[in-house]
């Protein structure tokens, strides 16, 4: 009898650790390497059902922190104290929008995926409307010094992101999880030390 491919360890062990998906281990991974995490920031979560980034990112930034976790879907687990949620779509957000979340963040956070379908290239532009909605959001949104990370599929366009994040960076990095499962063509883009706008 085959095993379950998707009943992997993390799988596994998200369960034991009452997390709704494994792909937590991948936002702890980045946190272990990068530490775009901290304790009474106030952290912007973008695609955040159903919930594990925001239970991971909630449990690190402590009672003093915040954690707002934003989706198209209806987030499925209860908010933490420190935690609110706003139902939008990430690619039709507007002025009244960014009203709603604030500003000053110190990290956005990205795991957002489009819904693929199985050809690279559709797959890889639709996540590159996600990222650059994403990295627009947190153009406005993030403080002076803050973090950017996002999730990407590799594509043609994929350099010329990171590019356009170096102007807006004073570091960018690129990351793939030992968590990511193997056949994924995702990597994570971590851009820290956001630069101040020139006026």
């Amino acid at each position: 009898m085959k095993s379950n491919p998707w009943n992997d360890y993390y799988a596994r062990r998200a369960r034991e650790e009452q997390y709704p998906a494994r792909s937590v281990y991948k936002l702890e991974e980045i946190q272990k390497r990068f530490g775009v995490l901290k304790k009474g920031s106030r952290i912007l979560d973008l695609g955040c059902c159903p919930g594990s980034w925001l239970l991971f990112a909630s449990k690190i930034v402590g009672d003093s922190g915040l954690v707002l976790g934003v989706d198209i879907s209806p987030l499925p687990i209860r908010l933490p104290p420190n935690a609110r949620f706003i139902q939008q779509d990430v690619l039709a957000w507007d002025e009244s929008f960014l009203e709603a979340i604030g500003a000053n963040f110190q990290t956005v956070l990205s795991d957002m995926a489009p819904s693929t379908t199985g050809s690279k290239f559709v797959d890889s532009q639709r996540s590159l409307q996600l990222s650059e909605s994403a990295l627009a959001i947190s153009t406005r949104a993030l403080r002076p010094g803050g973090a950017f990370v996002c999730k990407i599929f590799h594509g043609f366009d994929l350099k010329r992101f990171s590019d356009r994040l170096r102007k807006s960076f004073t570091r960018v990095s690129h990351f793939k999880p030992k968590s990511s499962r193997k056949p994924s063509k995702e990597v994570y883009i971590v851009g820290r030390g956001k630069k101040a706008e020139k006026i």
